[in-house]
């Protein structure tokens, strides 16, 4: 069923609380515009905390009155764009789901239409301010009204069409046609193949428009999806680089390829996915000759003209050429050819890093060993300029640490030097400690790589190999670290470059072992870096890892520890102690005993006794701790003693080393003290847990003084005390109360919730809603169930019923309270084949105060917490009935409006 909506003569046709407008024919009231200084404090306030402004009260009408106040004359266009900007910066605050967006575009479509047709500032940020509010909300479909209009109007003026004088003057045509193509860009962007019917219009306009930098890229975005959809569907071009497009001739939008690729392409990243994922997936696309010789005109049509763009934007060219073309069967690489003439001497970073990228995509067929040698000795020799700024620095560096080679050696994952870069064409790459941090380790790590060489090199008889200038530099950072006083940067880098040398040539013992010695001796010298030990023990490999741990664990045991010195060396000890060299370990935590007076080193050597526990350290230690439980002063000491004595004296080495663990892993082998203990706390702490809760909204029943939801809940399993809370969003209504069970169990049939509503105002809301229960092992746990929504419906309730006789008069007596506080408006309602009288006892019976049926009924509506809206349904005839609505509550307008329209869809 379709409403008739006519507004009476005090009501004006536009409304700040809907969205709909006149033509839609939404049901609402007329308040005057904000003032220029209004909204001024408005937006500052928004923009200095967005989600406290939405959560406040004034951030639910925001959205409505921006697009409101755009088509108001009294604000000034620079205001005007100042909403504009607002929506581009927060759509999502602003139009948070599909509807809302849909709604948002529409009305920033039709402002656009009004326009006069002077000069204005507004135009293109009413284009771009629609196109974001349709793809932030998700409202982009074709089911979208909005949509429909949009993507044709965008086409239009991108093509240069006439569009008529409501688009401005002539001079405004060049501006308007650049932003149409960038938004199809975004818009093609965000639904991959939407332009996938217009790559024959496009490629057209390229050739009559010239080189402009907007449409080369919409047209290498779209012809890039286009391929990746249609290699997925095994099908081919079909035609799409040669066809015209429907929708420039009044047709509808095709939306075929844009449905096909929901998948998830990746939108312009300045990378390649893998071999298998890419190539494979384009190497099932047939193409016909003719359309392998279009597809060639195509791509070779963007390539020439590339050059007169920006060099970002000839790096984005590249990338999408070359995605669109890499492992296409049929079409060589060859056409990028050209281009490497003019790329090879490019200083642009952007157009260096995209020649990169082509490099690693064509290899050795667009790139010849003597291409390959001179980009490398331009990088080489570009890096070592002395007034490089450090990021362009550390570029260059990185583009030579993953340099693509045509014919790499080893496999492809190993990391390892170019063949055609050597020591020679890199000494001026070798790293100093005059260095920046980052280029020092950057720097170093090109050498790591150089070091694989170093053995055939020495065999040569060469002086100075890399591994020799390696050992140097890593002795130099170490010397700057061991300084008492020297800054602690220094000592984090050298133990960056150590982690580094470890990780590169991990398979060389000739390198790992003066770095194990000369780390040992850092502990030595400066035992404060513990901490950086201990970190560095955990993540490098057992190349290093075993080998530095024994040492440092024999620099620790083989000397006293000092005061100053003790409470490292325990910290390093605890990492590095197991069932070797017993003995001696005993010996020094003995003599370390002594000195342990305070609380803080007491618990650093019972860290160190319990992981000699967890290593299998049996007899020594019992006497140690029988000791320790005498001697500590500390009774948490003494107590930890004696409970690791008694661990040690009853349990076997797999139960010790469970029950000492970080988790109980094997809960049968564990202590049944640190079972007990952890199972109490984990009992006393409320987990996080999936729902097995399930919720919804029953039948309401219209009755009691407030409005009351109805709650059904299902469980999926047995749930004891649970605690639902609802928090609203917004503040338009008043806190809600939680609601307890005692027992839920499955299948058992359980009575609705109440859930009482105080609503501030009648106005629909979403309910959040979190659930507190204990599960029947004991747990106590917490989830989010999906949020609750109140319609306008669920808050009406009844009048109290007149006297038997006084029902006319009761009604008579509220109609005429409504003026002119309220407002009153009429509908025409088509009714269905049930007419009148089945609407009303379907949907309006509990409301009814007067009823002749089944032409007429009068009804009563209370809406808390003190409006009312009445209704006359009168003089019904076979097609329809007359709708009187009258309200004291202006804003209760838009909203009967949507429900009697919802009645009318129901219906």
């Amino acid at each position: 069923m379709r409403w008739e909506i006519t507004v009476t003569t005090h009501l004006f046709v536009t409304c700040r609380t809907g969205f709909h407008s006149a033509a839609e024919g939404s049901v609402c009231p007329t308040m005057g515009p904000f003032s220029r200084e209004t909204w001024a404090q408005r937006l500052g306030t928004f923009r200095a905390s967005p989600s406290a402004f939405m959560a406040g009260p004034e951030g639910e009408d925001l959205g409505r009155d921006l697009l409101s106040d755009l088509r108001s004359e009294k604000l000034s266009e620079p205001m005007k764009v100042a909403l504009l900007a607002l929506s581009l910066e927060y759509p999502a605050q602003l139009w948070p789901d599909a509807p809302a967006a849909e709604a948002a575009a529409t009305s920033l479509l039709d402002t656009l239409v009004l326009l006069p047709p002077r000069p204005s500032a507004l135009r293109r940020p009413l284009l771009l301010a629609a196109t974001t509010a349709l793809v932030a909300g998700g409202a982009l479909s074709p089911a979208s009204g909005a949509s429909g209009r949009l993507l044709p109007l965008l086409l239009g003026l991108a093509s240069g069409r006439d569009l008529g004088r409501s688009f401005g003057p002539a001079s405004e045509q060049r501006p308007l046609q650049a932003t149409a193509w960038e938004c199809l860009r975004e818009l093609e962007s965000c639904r991959p193949g939407l332009l996938g019917g217009c790559l024959g219009l496009l490629r057209a306009l390229l050739g009559r428009e010239g080189p402009a930098q907007p449409l080369s890229l919409l047209l290498a975005l779209a012809l890039r999806n286009a391929l990746v959809i249609q290699a997925r569907a095994g099908a081919g071009l079909q035609g799409l680089l040669t066809a015209g497009d429907s929708s420039m001739e009044g047709g509808p939008w095709n939306w075929t390829l844009a449905e096909e690729g929901e998948v998830h392409l990746q939108p312009q990243a300045p990378s390649w996915p893998a071999a298998e994922e890419g190539e494979c997936g384009l190497a099932a696309l047939e193409l016909s000759p003719e359309e392998a010789r279009e597809l060639r005109a195509t791509v070779a049509q963007l390539l020439d003209s590339s050059y007169l763009l920006t060099p970002v934007a000839q790096a984005q060219l590249l990338w999408l050429l070359g995605w669109a073309l890499r492992g296409l069967r049929g079409q060589p690489p060859v056409l990028f050819k050209p281009q490497l003439v003019r790329l090879l001497g490019t200083a642009q970073l952007t157009l260096l890093h995209a020649m990169l990228a082509l490099k690693a995509a064509f290899g050795e067929a667009l790139f010849t060993a003597q291409d390959e040698a001179l980009l490398l000795r331009r990088l080489t020799l570009a890096a070592q300029h002395p007034a490089l700024p450090l990021p362009i620095h550390l570029f260059y560096l990185h583009c030579l640490l993953n340099f693509p080679e045509n014919w790499p050696l080893g496999p492809t994952d190993e990391e390892a030097a170019p063949l055609l870069l050597g020591s020679q064409l890199c000494r001026g790459l070798l790293p100093s400690l005059l260095n920046e941090p980052m280029a020092l380790l950057a720097r170093l790590h090109l050498l790591c790589l150089l070091c694989v060489e170093d053995e055939e090199k020495e065999e040569k008889g060469q002086d100075r190999s890399p591994r020799h200038y390696l050992e140097e530099l890593l002795a130099g950072l170490r010397q700057r670290a061991a300084l008492d006083d020297g800054p602690r940067a220094l000592a984090t880098l050298c133990f960056q470059a150590s982690y580094l040398v470890a990780h590169c040539l991990a398979g060389q013992p000739v390198v790992l072992t003066p770095l194990t010695q000369g780390l040992a001796q850092l502990y030595r010298t400066r035992p404060a870096l513990a901490p950086h030990f201990v970190d560095l023990l955990d993540q490098v490999g057992p190349e290093l890892q075993e080998p530095l741990r024994v040492a440092l664990r024999q620099e620790v045991v083989s000397r006293p520890g000092r005061e100053e010195a003790l409470r490292w060396h325990l910290q390093m000890l605890a990492r590095v102690a197991d069932g070797d060299a017993q003995s001696a370990t005993l010996s020094f935590l003995r003599a370390a005993a002594t000195h342990c007076t305070d609380w803080g080193l007491q618990q650093a050597l019972l860290r160190v006794c319990r992981a000699l526990l967890r290593a299998g350290v049996g007899g020594g230690l019992a006497d140690l701790l029988q000791a320790l439980a005498r001697q500590l002063e500390d009774p948490d000491g003494q107590d930890h003693a004696r409970l690791y004595y008694i661990l040690l004296a009853h349990l076997a080495g797999p139960k010790l080393g469970v029950a000492l663990g970080p988790s109980l892993a094997a809960p049968a082998l564990a202590s049944s003290l640190v079972a007990e203990n952890q199972g109490f706390a984990a009992a006393l702490m409320v987990q996080e847990a999936p729902a097995p809760v399930r919720l919804s909204v029953g039948p309401r029943r219209a009755e009691g003084p407030v409005p009351v939801l109805r709650l059904q809940v299902e469980v999926l399993e047995p749930v004891y005390s649970l605690e639902l809370r609802f928090r609203v969003e917004g503040q338009v209504y008043a806190p809600l109360g939680a609601v307890h069970v005692p027992c839920l169990c499955p299948g058992r049939p359980t009575r609705p919730l109440l859930l009482p509503l105080q609503p501030r105002r009648p106005a629909p809301a979403k309910l959040t809603v979190r659930a507190l229960y204990t599960t029947p092992s004991g747990l106590t746990c917490h989830t989010h169930l999906p949020p609750l929504l109140v319609t306008f419906a669920d808050l009406f309730l009844p009048f109290p019923r007149p006297p038997e006789g006084a029902q006319l008069d009761f009604f008579e007596e509220l109609w005429g309270s409504c003026l002119p506080k309220g407002t009153e408006s009429r509908l025409w309602c088509p009714l269905g084949p049930g007419g009148l009288e089945a609407l009303v006892s379907h949907h309006l019976e509990s409301f009814v105060v007067v009823a002749e049926p089944p032409v007429s009924y009068l009804i009563a509506i209370r809406l808390p917490p003190d409006s009312r809206l009445l209704l006359r349904l009168e003089a019904a005839q076979a097609d329809g009935v007359p709708v009187a609505l009258r309200t004291d509550d202006w804003a209760v307008l838009p909203l009967a409006g949507d429900y009697l329209r919802g009645l009318s869809a129901d219906g």
